[in-house]
């Protein structure tokens, strides 16, 4: 290398290091100034302001949160009170009163009818012509008595059918009572309680078929009392009234 051009190289690296020495006094003013350009300022007022707001917004949300839970609760409520009751004992109690009306309408010689319980008067506890014989006048009474005993054995049938009952009714009670107490909604405990109506329908319409099998028997017992007695005044009539007396006639005796 010669002289000059290692006195350019010299002066080329001294400059480099004087920029390089240079540059970080030029740029320290530069790099310090925001530190001292940005500062903090706190305001009370707008801070107090802004906890207020926020907690009112919380309030209103928890205020909205209990609202849907009050709402949610009262569907669940309706839901509850339009369920349905998941027991019915309407048709043991249609067999119930199926079973009676059977009863009744066994009824032996006169049946719970008007039509044929006024034709049956009308030819046997009616009034009697004085001239029956005898032997229809026994025939009447013995007609007249079988419908008295039909009658009484027809009382007892029905009694016997409503005690019959009285088990199953007992059961349909402790059921009803159960489900009544269980119930989970206004439906279903009022649809327990028209069950329970039911039941108690169903027994009186029992009560009714005993009352009614007892009256048949008993009034079938006083109308036989009354034709016997009318039999009896016209068998006395006609044993009071007068022959047309003793009538001579011809006798024969030993074939002759």
């Amino acid at each position: 290398m010669t002289l000059p051009s290692l006195r350019r190289f010299r002066l080329c690296g001294a400059s480099a290091l004087a920029l390089a020495l240079a540059a970080p006094l030029g740029m320290s003013p530069f790099m310090a100034s925001p530190a001292h350009a940005w500062r903090i300022v706190f305001d009370p007022s707008n801070y107090a302001e802004n906890v207020l707001t926020a907690a009112r917004t919380l309030e209103q949300i928890n205020n909205q949160i209990v609202q849907l839970q009050n709402e949610a609760q009262m569907l669940i409520n309706q839901a509850r009170n339009l369920a349905s009751l998941p027991f019915s004992t309407l048709q043991q109690l249609q067999q119930s009163v199926q079973r009676t009306q059977q009863l009744l309408s066994e009824a032996q010689n006169i049946a719970f009818d008007v039509q044929q319980i006024d034709r049956m008067f009308q030819q046997q506890y009616g009034a009697m012509d004085p001239g029956t014989s005898e032997g229809q006048l026994i025939a009447d009474a013995r007609a007249r008595w079988q419908n008295t005993v039909g009658g009484l054995q027809d009382a007892m049938r029905v009694q016997a059918g409503v005690v019959g009952n009285i088990d199953q009714q007992r059961a349909q009670l402790a059921a009803l009572v159960g489900e009544s107490q269980g119930a989970t909604g206004a439906l279903q405990a009022a649809q327990a309680g028209n069950q329970l109506l039911a039941l108690q329908a169903q027994q009186i319409a029992d009560l009714t078929a005993v009352i009614a099998a007892n009256g048949r028997a008993e009034a079938l017992t006083q109308a036989e009392r009354a034709a016997a007695a009318e039999q009896g005044r016209v068998q006395r009539e006609r044993f009071l009234t007068p022959g047309g007396g003793y009538q001579p006639g011809n006798a024969r005796m030993f074939n002759n």
